[in-house]
């Protein structure tokens, strides 16, 4: 072989490392997506973790002085009927979920994206900005489902009565999800399109008519003498959470069929999550 040949045989090859992948920079290579998003998700799980007993406060407040009243004071004087309480009970733990994850993303969002700018840091890090909100989302969730698994149980003693099966428990494990869900994507939505002065106000004219025309303390079907009224309920996302939990815990209650409150609560989720999405996201370009 010539010295021409090595010299073509040289130009030829191709070079030494391009066969394996090439990393551009000095500085270390960048975490995968996932295991980032599982690091702030952690992270918000830690430090929800810390305000344990203020959640504890927060969520079973409400609901127990609800039950107490309804169930047995009222009870008690002969207001309101002994079988009450299979009404009440299911609606309790739907208002529950859907407020604490209501709660649990927009009160921090008002706070990140107001005076603290604690929003910068999670936006910095390596995930796109619509995972940067899933996350918060998936934290709100877990904690409008936690505030489920507490007051279903203490509510039970409170009332004297623990309603539904353990064939159930899959169904209302997915209609509190979904209502925990759609209360998060809600508060998302709400925090990061108000402005941040109007948003405690706001807050108080939102959640009230929620409570109060979500079927909380009365079944849906028994408003036909109010057709006004019902049509107002039937708007309510919260209608669909608490007639849902009816149907899996105490289906001898009169309650809408399951397939609609699963097939309404999945479009709400739907429709809030891309709004939150796409609201978080100018919030935080802007």
């Amino acid at each position: 072989m010539t010295l021409a040949d090595t010299a073509d045989t040289a130009d030829a090859a191709p070079p030494a490392d391009s066969a394996g992948p090439r990393r551009t920079g000095t500085g270390p290579a960048r975490p995968p997506v996932a295991r980032a998003f599982a690091a702030i998700v952690w992270r918000d799980l830690f430090v929800a973790g810390k305000d344990l007993w203020f959640l504890l406060a927060q969520v079973l407040m409400t609901p127990l002085f609800m039950l107490f009243i309804f169930t047995r004071v009222l009870t008690m004087q002969g207001i309101v009927g002994v079988g009450f309480a299979d009404i009440l009970l299911p609606g309790t733990v739907a208002l529950a979920t859907f407020t604490t994850s209501l709660q649990s993303v927009a009160v921090p969002l008002v706070k990140e994206f107001g005076f603290t700018r604690e929003i910068e840091d999670r936006l910095l890090s390596p995930l796109p900005t619509a995972l940067v909100a899933v996350g918060k989302l998936v934290v709100a969730t877990l904690r409008g489902l936690l505030a489920a698994v507490l007051v279903y149980p203490v509510g039970a003693l409170v009332v004297g009565t623990a309603p539904g099966r353990w064939s159930s428990v899959p169904l209302a494990l997915l209609i509190v999800l979904l209502a925990g869900w759609v209360g998060a994507a809600l508060g998302m939505t709400l925090a990061t399109v108000l402005p941040l002065q109007r948003i405690q106000a706001t807050f108080s004219l939102f959640i009230t008519p929620i409570i109060w025309t979500g079927c909380v303390h009365y079944p849906w079907q028994r408003l036909a003498e109010m057709p006004w009224f019902q049509v107002a309920t039937a708007i309510n996302p919260m209608t669909y959470a608490a007639e849902g939990l009816r149907a899996a815990l105490a289906p001898h209650v009169t309650h809408l069929p399951v397939w609609v409150c699963l097939l309404v609560l999945g479009a709400v989720a739907t429709v809030a999550t891309v709004a939150a999405l796409r609201t978080f996201t100018r919030r935080a370009i802007r």
